[in-house]
């Protein structure tokens, strides 16, 4: 039993939580310290966990059965766990079925806004993966798809969608949509013979580089926004310095000629700026909360 729950801890990157829970967590920050000068309650971080388990295992799931006959021609992806013949198609049906009843769980648990919203994140959850057999933007629906996790935390704790919650969700449209195409540059040839759709494929590698540094100074911008829309202050500033330091050293370290960083590029840069942007905004909120 606990071989088979690694194996599909595996299928869905479970370490990959790391991008998108803590702009989850800080989504519900933000919004109910600007919302209402409070903190979320521990019943409301409990029940964002879940809905983000659910949505992020539902969406990986589905990527990796909708994917599973292209992964089993990629030398990159041969190795998992469906092509593998690690999990049967009927297996990880059921795995997609039970994370999509968490989500609607928590969601329902949460507020009626919450709820309402399903429909919509059902649908980006779904459509992602079917993106990349028909256009070159499917880096931006992937953006928009992982963004729901800080502006599905700020619905969470607050039953509102403003501004600042949107200025938010699209800072991380554009940081995912980036540090995606950097990830796709390894399978551009691969994905040409396959007929797959990317930005690396549509405009070429050192294209889709400059795309991505184009996304991520977006991202910069909506950072500093966020800075000028809230009470955040020098703590906020700090971490986003930091963030902006990782997403150029991210830039730095991959080429057209050498991509052969690309996961540390990829996995660890975007993992620590996750969690140092998300940290330095509780440390800063919470320091003015207490005060």
């Amino acid at each position: 039993m606990f071989k088979k729950i690694g194996i599909f801890l595996q299928m869905i990157k479970f370490e990959h939580t790391v991008f998108a829970l803590p702009f989850a967590f800080m989504g519900a920050l933000l919004g109910s310290v600007v919302m209402s000068h409070s903190l979320p309650s521990w019943g409301q971080i409990g029940w964002i966990v879940v809905a983000m388990f659910g949505a992020r295992s539902a969406a990986m799931g589905l990527n990796r059965l909708i994917d599973r006959i292209s992964d089993a021609k990629n030398p990159r992806t041969a190795g998992r766990a469906i092509p593998a013949g690690l999990l049967k198609v009927g297996e990880v049906s059921l795995f997609i079925a039970f994370s999509f009843f968490l989500l609607f769980w928590a969601a329902f648990k949460l507020n009626p806004l919450s709820a309402k919203l399903l429909p919509i994140a059902v649908f980006l959850l779904v459509f992602y993966s079917f993106t990349k057999r028909f256009t070159w933007a499917c880096h931006l629906i992937l953006g928009l798809t992982i963004a729901l996790a800080p502006l599905g935390g700020w619905v969470a704790v607050t039953g509102t969608v403003d501004s600042v919650a949107m200025v938010f969700y699209f800072t991380i449209v554009f940081w995912t949509a980036g540090f995606d195409i950097i990830y796709s540059c390894q399978d551009v040839e691969f994905d040409k013979k396959e007929g797959l759709y990317s930005i690396p494929v549509r405009f070429g590698v050192a294209g889709a580089l400059t795309i991505a540094k184009v996304f991520h100074i977006l991202t910069g911008i909506g950072f500093v926004s966020l800075l000028f829309l809230t009470d955040l202050s020098w703590w906020y500033v700090a971490g986003m310095i930091i963030a902006y330091i990782i997403l150029f050293y991210e830039h730095h370290i991959v080429s057209p000629s050498d991509l052969s960083r690309l996961q540390t590029a990829f996995f660890t840069m975007n993992g620590v700026l996750s969690i140092v942007v998300f940290s330095f905004t509780l440390i800063d909120l919470v320091v003015q909360y207490y005060k």
